[in-house]
């Protein structure tokens, strides 16, 4: 194996602590020819899609990627914004704000970049810029608050692909999940909260995750379950009754059993109740995307409306919200614990002239 050149070390430099929030992914642009490669990538993802090999090699080179692209830049182009994609305008936010906030609390020296599973910024080229920045230790957050076979564990694949190529490898920490963590609660509670004081509260609150296929639960994937803990404390932050919210899944992909209920046959039923006013928020989304923005807030209205529904209201995702960054910073704290550690200016200076006395360079 050829290991990658490593970044240009000066002795005595203080050594740095890297924190990489990872997001699944976006386009470049709102265009077939920018999504075509990014679906490929995405989609040609075992983890994301477990058929065998072959059988889906044709099925999405043969079909999917000759059809599905225009169809998708059409809804990317309905809630593009004028900076580029919402879920890449906002996780950068989240990491510039977080650098802000974490930095009123130390003086260590820390770097955070951003990376997307698949597209731009890419996990192994965030990596590489944080070894630039003389990172020694890492912490990798996946921005899923719930774990998934399909969404978290892909960004661990890639980065420990990215360690086995560089010949210094720096110290690691992973967090798997937050689903549970009472900053993120606090903040989804907030974030409703301030909503229904300008809005107004509706007769359901509808929490739809992203949806995974039945077999993964069967086979052991705890999201499921996670997604099931988070809208129960959620509930409990927003004090509702069983009867005033349901958890549901959305975005059901192909003919095989998925985890249920559906997001839009929930909808559909509540329409057809002539339910007065429902509520839809994304838990499980901490940066409005595709998903939320187009399939849930808008192809979720005309469902539920198209079928006798009241009022439709999409709560939008918490993004920059600063009780999701103060939770954030929260959570990229606890997991730094002993690593956030001010340079010792004397040790360093011993060092580099101990390496300076045995030949080193400048």
């Amino acid at each position: 194996m050829t290991f990658n050149t490593e970044p240009a070390y000066t002795h005595g430099t203080p050594p740095s602590t890297g924190i990489l929030l990872v997001n699944l992914g976006t386009p470049d642009a709102p265009t077939a020819q920018a999504v075509r490669p990014y679906l490929k990538q995405f989609l040609g993802d075992p983890r994301v899609v477990e058929i065998p090999r072959l059988v889906w090699w044709l099925i999405l080179n043969g079909i999917i990627l000759n059809v599905r692209p225009k169809k998708s830049a059409e809804k990317y182009a309905s809630i593009w914004l004028s900076e580029g994609s919402p879920l890449r305008v906002y996780t950068e936010k989240q990491a510039a704000l977080l650098k802000g906030f974490l930095g009123q609390r130390t003086d260590a020296r820390f770097a955070v970049e951003v990376a997307m599973s698949y597209g731009n910024p890419s996990i192994a080229g965030a990596l590489a810029r944080l070894k630039a920045q003389n990172c020694q230790r890492i912490l990798v957050l996946p921005m899923f608050p719930q774990y998934a076979a399909s969404s978290t564990a892909p960004v661990f694949d890639q980065v420990y692909a990215a360690l086995q190529k560089m010949r210094n490898v720096p110290a690691l920490r992973t967090v798997r999940n937050f689903h549970d963590h009472p900053g993120y609660i606090g903040a989804l509670a907030a974030n409703i909260s301030r909503y229904w004081q300008k809005h107004g509260r509706p007769d359901k609150l509808v929490m739809s995750f992203h949806g995974v296929p039945q077999y993964t639960l069967d086979k052991g994937d705890p999201y499921y379950c996670e997604c099931h803990k988070t809208g129960r404390l959620l509930a409990e932050a927003l004090g509702l009754t069983a009867e005033q919210y349901v958890v549901s899944f959305q975005s059901r992909f192909g003919k095989a059993e998925w985890v249920k209920p559906y997001t839009t046959a929930t909808l559909l039923e509540l329409g057809k109740q002539h339910t007065r006013r429902v509520d839809v928020v994304c838990p499980g989304f901490v940066a409005d995307c595709l998903e939320t923005l187009e399939e849930i807030a808008m192809e979720g209205k005309e469902d539920f409306q198209h079928a006798g529904g009241g009022e439709y209201h999409y709560i939008p995702c918490m993004n920059d919200n600063d009780d999701w960054i103060h939770a954030l910073t929260d959570l990229v704290a606890d997991n730094l614990q002993g690593w956030l550690v001010e340079p010792d200016a004397a040790a360093l200076e011993q060092s580099r002239q101990c390496a300076l006395a045995m030949g080193a360079k400048q």
